[in-house]
């Protein structure tokens, strides 16, 4: 049986659970107390179900290639109910390419490919219009009181890996994870990492062969980077200390250790002080440090992800105010001029306050990068956001800092969302428009412009949870 016969399975026994049982919010819950026979382990369970579509459109700058693509797909989960602390969880999506141009297409000026529309289905194989499925999740998971280990299949959210869902299906990762949250006022959560797939991938890839699915860029002599199948690594130790002594002051600690490759450490400290009138204020003031390990994945620097001895250095700032409705913030992160800030884009976009939808600062060195951001709901309904971000890079032709060519830029994102009630209660429409304009220099060489500045990306997405 394949992975969409599994999934048309599931979800047709979802639907005989969820309207066989009488339940007012249309689907199982998850009960706290273990299942007391293994029926009710399985019927007790709390099944969920997702489908998506998804519309992108690039608009480029003179004859530059524009591109189109619509893709719709659905998926179940479930996780079932304790027994004796012991649950399991499964989940899949599959994904259908209802139109689109021609996005397997370089454009013919630039001979650059297509770097937004693709993603939306498999960038291995960007001709396949039909059988897109995956298995995104199966794990065992042990609860101890407020703490818990999962092994298998699982979905993270850290600095170094996480979902990036700005596409149909998010980056996800094997391996085993541990929560410990016996405290109020400090816990732990790590584990080893050894397999990844991707976002608008759907396969699964041992964490050494990740690297390089996505554009390679160039190495610090100004080559096309030949990492990609050269990286030799078992996987990804990250761990992470949380200290929260009271409501207004939180530090997190972070390390992500890639074997063979690099080791990146994180200090993030966030405070909040209420005022008048309701409103708070909010800060956040984040540093990163990496370094090389060993020769940085190949002992040949032409093939290595991170050159032999590099480091780099990252600070991150946030001012803030909010309320219950609205937020304004100001923010501002600085990449040293010591080297580039490296990530496998692969596994998630970096944590930096700056950062913008439709764009990353990962790869560069000797980058400030400014971003002022606003958002606000109305009636619970809708949420508005607006973010102008200017980012200062290092020249095109700085091989050593600039790792994908890319040149300073201005980026202007308008995001409006809004959330059905009643009878459609589930199902959340969103756009997102992003527009960025060239601020330094091209040398006239489409290369450089096409599907990175002087251009603007529609996305339009409905969601339909149960």
């Amino acid at each position: 049986m394949n992975t969409r016969n599994f999934l048309i399975l599931l979800l047709s026994l979802n639907w005989r659970l969820m309207f066989s049982q009488e339940h007012s919010n249309h689907h199982i819950t998850l009960q706290p107390k273990d299942s007391a026979c293994l029926k009710e382990y399985f019927i007790g369970a709390h099944w969920e179900a997702h489908t998506r579509s998804f519309f992108m459109s690039t608009i480029n700058e003179g004859n530059l290639k524009d591109d189109y693509a619509f893709a719709s797909g659905a998926g179940i989960g479930v996780m079932t109910k304790p027994f004796y602390g012991l649950q399991l969880g499964i989940s899949g999506f599959f994904i259908y390419n209802l139109a689109s141009s021609a996005i397997h297409v370089k454009d013919s000026f630039s001979h650059a490919p297509n770097r937004y529309e693709i993603g939306l289905f498999d960038l291995e194989n960007p001709a396949n219009k039909n059988d897109l499925d995956r298995l995104e999740e199966l794990y065992l998971k042990y609860n101890l009181s407020k703490s818990n280990i999962t092994i298998g299949k699982i979905n993270l959210n850290t600095p170094f890996l996480n979902p990036q869902d700005g596409r149909m299906r998010p980056t996800l990762e094997e391996g085993v994870w541990i929560t410990i949250n016996e405290s109020k006022k400090m816990g732990f959560s790590g584990g080893w990492i050894w397999d990844v797939s991707p976002r608008s991938t759907v396969q699964w890839f041992k964490l050494e062969k990740s690297f390089g699915i996505y554009s390679t860029g160039l190495n610090t002599f100004g080559e096309k980077s030949m990492y990609h199948d050269n990286i030799t690594s078992s996987g990804i130790a990250i761990a992470n200390i949380y200290f929260q002594p009271n409501e207004k002051l939180k530090i997190n600690l972070w390390n992500g250790l890639v074997d063979n490759v690099m080791n990146t450490a994180m200090l993030e400290i966030t405070t909040t002080q209420s005022t008048s009138h309701s409103y708070s204020h909010f800060q956040g003031l984040m540093y990163i440090h990496q370094d090389a390990i060993n020769h940085g994945g190949n002992s040949d620097q032409r093939k290595t992800y991170m050159s032999r001895n590099a480091q780099s250095n990252v600070i991150s700032a946030q001012v803030g105010i909010k309320n219950n409705k609205s937020s304004l913030s100001i923010n501002y992160t600085h990449i040293t001029g010591d080297g580039r800030y490296l990530m496998p884009r692969e596994w998630g976009r970096e944590a930096f306050y700056t950062f913008m939808p439709r764009e990353r600062n990962e790869g560069y060195g000797n980058v400030h990068a400014i971003a002022l951001k606003a958002s606000t709901k109305f009636h619970d309904k809708i949420k508005t956001g607006i973010a102008y971000g200017y980012f200062k890079l290092p020249d095109i032709t700085n091989y050593r800092l600039n790792k994908y060519s890319m040149p300073s830029y201005h980026q202007l994102n308008c995001d409006v969302a809004y959330r059905f009630t009643g009878f459609l209660k589930g199902m959340e429409l969103r756009t997102l428009i992003a527009y960025k304009l060239k601020e330094g220099e091209t040398y006239n060489n489409p290369k450089y412009i096409y599907n990175k500045v002087n251009m603007i990306n529609f996305n339009f997405i409905l969601d339909f949870k149960l």
